[in-house]
């Protein structure tokens, strides 16, 4: 049964490392063409951006965070210390939050705004299925769970900082990787505003 629970949600992460690389991917088709209001080299896009970034690194670091808690123990028992005490899914938590950062990086504010609405859309989505696994899997103390901790907006006064059970170095790596495709966003949008500058690359709407 153990072996059945442990495949079962696999598919649900298999599902969450899709959805957030298929997230990247057409985020970075939309960034190609679309460009900020607030032209590059002013005060106010330098600053929406490095604002994004910080939104990159602090995604980046709360996934991980999330890591260490969860360490493999979401299909065998229920996990309430540490970000799980405060948002019931802190790993999709940290994935908008990194998400609306790569949106900075069009200087826009309604690129935070766009893309984080899109991330977390589709991630509620999968919320909602694993959730659903979840409550057969692990029964009345998840349920108790469910009623205690919101699903996703934290409560930061019911944080606790529980236990981290046994810490799994391949699986922080693992995120740690996963993550790193929003650093990708840097770079690629430094030489997308130079493409779009030059004419190289056509802008088909702006974002204000």
């Amino acid at each position: 049964m153990d072996k059945e629970l442990k495949y079962g949600l696999g598919n649900y992460q298999r599902t969450r490392r899709m959805v957030l690389a298929g997230l990247v991917v057409v985020l970075f088709a939309a960034l190609l063409f679309g460009q900020s209001t607030f032209p590059p080299d002013t005060p106010i896009h330098e600053t929406i951006e490095m604002f994004g970034v910080l939104l990159i690194f602090l995604g980046i670091v709360g996934r991980l965070w999330a890591t260490l808690y969860i360490g493999g123990r979401k299909s065998s028992e229920v996990v309430t210390g540490g970000p799980y005490s405060i948002t019931r899914n802190p790993l999709y938590v940290f994935s908008t939050v990194a998400a609306a950062g790569v949106g900075a990086q069009i200087g826009s504010f309604s690129g935070i705004i766009l893309f984080a609405v899109l991330c977390a859309g589709a991630f509620h989505i999968v919320i909602l299925r694993e959730e659903k696994f979840l409550k057969e899997a692990l029964g009345a103390p998840y349920q108790a769970y469910l009623a205690k901790v919101p699903r996703f907006f934290p409560k930061l006064s019911l944080y606790q900082e529980g236990d981290t059970g046994s810490f799994k170095p391949r699986l922080l790596l693992t995120t740690l990787l996963d993550g790193l495709v929003f650093l990708v966003a840097l770079p690629a949008f430094e030489l997308i505003d130079g493409a779009q500058q030059s004419g190289i690359l056509p802008v088909l709407f702006t974002l204000p």
